[in-house]
């Protein structure tokens, strides 16, 4: 079977397949009750749904904070466990093998065992591994708990992305995929306000400061995931807190596009048309190259800010206005992207924005201390503000439900090893030269990035060029691409 034909249950495509045909379908419905019912799947998706990605970073970042934190009192998790900085990269490199693993099966039992059951056993286990990293004694302890974390929280970014599609239209979902994705930024800068405060918990019950950190962290995603088990919808032929016409127009609107909570799972037959589909690879390898600045600003952060002249809490505090300002910057950008319906050019542009915010790094004195946070702050808005987009391509790009799944777990997957590459490359013997070869990196992938955005986009317009040229038959089985 295609990749541009429907699977079994969903190929009713004849009419209204193409880019412009299925925007015409709005045509069909009140722009009033579409309106007032897409603000009513936010008011009850959107917030859930970053407040839970936003737990779920705190407590996958927070190893950052704990590295740096009360170092100067040798209270800090590397000083307390006698793990070498090596050791904690490795640490850090097998949490991310874990994710890369289990996000395909995540996605598929996401589908299986409904969406508010799957998160809400994934937080609450996640909650759990990242209290028991509070309880650490040692780097073998460490390790084994970040790869159970890596497990439980592999599934969660890729299966909210899989089941926005279950809810809302191609052109509606990155921004909501950015609305959730920054609360990523929100959390790093939660992240080390709170690591700040916790900074100032020493040996309160006789416990130091990090593992507070790790356990008051912890606690939320636990609690919370009592609350998604009831309050997050699944699907919205079964929303209950939808009127009966609400659910018919939720339904309807999502007939031609978007993924169906009743249509088959993934067969062997539809994987091997989605992993063979050559195209799906070049996201895939886009996706790698944004993913080593994500992981290592994500993590180093407050390394970096150390290396800047600031020390000790100040460091912590001083991870707050890159990610500020690169929250702002990717709402801005995913409005703009949905808006426009250019996502691979908005894409381009910011992680050239962030190459460049990277390629100063890299190239200032080391002890330009005041330019090179400038730069952080201009690389963190790049870097963190083209991955919205980038997902919301590939999901309009999808045009069955299983196969959907799958490509969105495998191009997260993929981003895995990118970050392990970011994992490697903020070394600690170069904080005196000013961490040279991980700028250096990030700007090598970003610009991979804005090339691979580019390229295509020109791939895609050709390929709608060929389906026209085809004739309206043609056009009638095989969707036009999105850019």
């Amino acid at each position: 079977m295609s990749n541009y034909e429907d699977a079994a249950g969903e190929k009713d495509l004849e009419k209204y397949n193409n880019n412009e045909r299925v925007d015409a379908l709005e045509d069909y419905f009140d722009p009033v009750a579409t309106k007032a019912l897409v603000w009513k799947q936010d008011l009850r998706i959107v917030p859930l749904a970053a407040a839970i990605y936003l737990l779920c970073y705190l407590d996958r970042s927070n190893i950052g904070n704990a590295k740096t934190l009360n170092a100067s009192q040798n209270e800090s998790l590397l000083q307390l466990t006698h793990m070498t900085n090596y050791q904690y990269t490795i640490a850090l490199m097998v949490f991310l093998v874990a994710y890369a693993v289990f996000e395909v099966p995540s996605n598929y039992f996401l589908k299986k065992c409904k969406p508010s059951r799957w998160i809400a056993f994934l937080m609450f286990s996640w909650g759990a591994c990242t209290i028991g990293l509070g309880g650490a004694q040692n780097y073998a302890t460490v390790t084994a708990v970040r790869f159970l974390l890596g497990m439980f929280e592999a599934g969660l970014f890729p299966g909210l992305v899989y089941y926005l599609t279950f809810w809302y239209r191609a052109k509606e979902r990155s921004m909501r995929v950015a609305i959730i994705l920054a609360s990523a930024t929100l959390a790093g800068a939660f992240g080390g306000a709170i690591a700040y405060g916790v900074g100032h918990m020493k040996l309160v019950s006789g416990l130091a400061s990090w593992r507070w950190l790790f356990i008051l962290e912890g606690i939320p995603s636990c609690a919370s995931s009592v609350a998604v088990w009831f309050f997050l919808p699944d699907y919205p032929e079964e929303a209950k807190w939808l009127t009966t016409a609400e659910r018919e127009l939720a339904v309807a609107r999502l007939e031609k596009e978007g993924s169906k909570g009743d249509a088959p799972s993934l067969t062997w037959e539809t994987a091997k048309e989605t992993i063979l589909d050559a195209r799906l690879w070049i996201h895939y390898i886009i996706y790698f190259g944004i993913s080593a600045p994500f992981s290592s600003l994500s993590l180093f952060t407050p390394t970096i800010t150390a290396g800047l002249g600031y020390e000790n809490l100040q460091a912590q505090l001083m991870t707050i206005p890159p990610y500020a300002v690169a929250y702002v910057v990717s709402i801005v950008t995913a409005w703009s992207s949905d808006h426009f319906n250019a996502r691979a050019l908005h894409s381009a542009v910011l992680s050239t924005i962030g190459a460049v915010g990277f390629l100063a790094s890299a190239v200032l004195p080391a002890d330009s201390y005041h330019a090179r946070y400038g730069c952080l702050i201009v690389a963190a808005s790049g870097a963190f503000s083209c991955i919205p987009p980038l997902l919301g391509w590939l999901s309009s790009n999808m045009h069955t439900t299983a196969a959907a799944g799958l490509a969105i777990a495998l191009n997260v997957s993929w981003g895995a090893p990118g970050q392990i590459v970011g994992v490697w490359i903020y070394k600690a013997d170069e904080k005196e030269k000013g961490y040279p070869t991980g700028h250096w990196t990030n700007f090598a992938m970003l610009l991979m990035v804005a090339v691979g955005c580019v390229g295509m986009r020109f791939y895609y317009q050709w390929r709608n060029k060929k389906i026209r040229s085809l004739g309206p038959d043609a056009s009638g089985v095989m969707r036009e691409f999105s850019y």
